[in-house]
């Protein structure tokens, strides 16, 4: 890896792990279901979608997959707290708000990557 290119990376995930930790950083909860992590994994979903589209159609260099896709989102979105959410929704007896956790970060996340794809192949064919 050349320097630019980590220096790309680095400044994706300090954008990334920043946004993420502004939009954690104060409860969101649809009754007793915490959304936070949700709306951040759904959102990095989406980003990533809308990337993947217009990185494919321009051909872009690797050096913006790395800002954007692995900096970024990587650090934008997040696996570890989901899975930590779940468990302690688990852990406090609340099995059917655990699968509804589950099912709406994997099932909206993969939503939102189409959804992102078509709205990135959308404009790209507005473009061009």
């Amino acid at each position: 890896m050349k320097g630019a290119e980590f220096i790309l990376l680095a400044i994706g995930a300090i954008m990334g792990a920043y946004l993420r930790y502004k939009i954690v950083e104060s409860p969101i909860t649809i009754g007793t279901l915490p959304i936070n992590v949700l709306i951040v994994n759904v959102l990095g979903s989406f980003i990533l979608g809308v990337f993947s589209a217009v990185s494919l159609m321009f051909n872009l260099d690797t050096k913006y997959t790395l800002f954007v896709a692995v900096g970024f989102c990587g650090s934008f979105t997040t696996m570890s707290s989901f899975e930590l959410e779940t468990i302690n929704l688990v852990d406090s007896h609340r099995l059917s708000l655990a699968v509804l956790d589950m099912a709406a970060n994997v099932g909206l996340s993969f939503i939102a990557v189409i959804a992102g794809r078509m709205l990135g192949n959308a404009i790209i064919g507005k473009v061009l």
